[in-house]
């Protein structure tokens, strides 16, 4: 059975999709994976580049401009998580393989250091109970992208992040509690949701609860996804040792 499942949404982001590739394809470690690249109907040289330079990705050619929860889906199902969608072209040349244990969805501008996903996949084999897990995201600037870990945005939780508190009292587990930042960012920590940016998702979660909500045009759906993987019983898991 294949490991892991890797779906890529792309939108006229070729350079950084490509140093993404290169990033995975320099990974290390003991698992099989298949990454599923679905353009969405970028129009430039994106998909020339993933045929030319990288012919073992599994690239999914979108029609339409359906969303990054659309485009998630269509890579999803190709994986075998649900029926392949009549609004794509799937490369007939390029089969994938059996429909994997884990499938992660991950941005084109993300950057892996070279042990990130064997680490990721250790990190859920060690926690049954996860559905979900994501690592610390970093950004350019090497600061803490705090969008990585997240309590579902209620009206309060909300209001107090409108309003700036959460920002004035960043350690508060009443008004920080948009973004968690009262707790400690080196510490593993159950949380609500992690972000879509990268977001490693058991297959059995996956299979219990669907796919990604199509309504969601482009952010929350990542959300909405972790929500219900929570109700059906699954914890979510931020990894900051990645």
């Amino acid at each position: 059975m294949l490991d892991l499942g890797i779906v890529i949404v792309n939108y006229r982001t070729c350079d950084l999709l490509r140093e993404c590739l290169q990033s995975i394809y320099e990974s290390r470690g003991d698992f099989s994976f298949q990454v599923c690249v679905v353009d969405n109907c970028s129009q430039d040289e994106s998909c020339a580049m993933v045929g030319e330079e990288f012919p073992q990705v599994h690239l999914i050619e979108s029609e339409v401009n359906g969303g990054y929860a659309y485009a998630n889906n269509l890579g999803l199902e190709a994986l075998g998580f649900a029926p392949a969608s009549e609004s794509a072209q799937l490369c007939p040349e390029k089969p994938l393989e059996s429909t994997p244990r884990y499938a992660l969805l991950l941005n084109p501008d993300t950057l892996l250091p070279p042990s990130a996903l064997q680490e990721m996949l250790n990190f859920m084999e060690a926690h049954p109970e996860a559905g979900v897990a994501g690592p610390r995201l970093v950004l350019a600037d090497g600061s803490l992208d705090l969008a990585c870990r997240r309590s579902f945005p209620s009206p309060e939780v909300s209001f107090y992040r409108m309003v700036g508190l959460s920002k004035l009292f960043p350690r508060s587990r009443r008004f920080g509690r948009y973004n968690v930042t009262y707790l400690d960012p080196d510490e593993v920590a159950e949380v609500d949701s992690v972000v879509g940016a990268f977001m490693l998702v058991r297959a059995e979660a996956l299979k219990q609860v669907g796919l990604l909500d199509e309504s969601f045009f482009m952010y929350g759906e990542d959300l909405d996804w972790a929500y219900r993987i929570k109700k059906a019983g699954w914890k979510v898991y931020y990894n900051p040792r990645v």
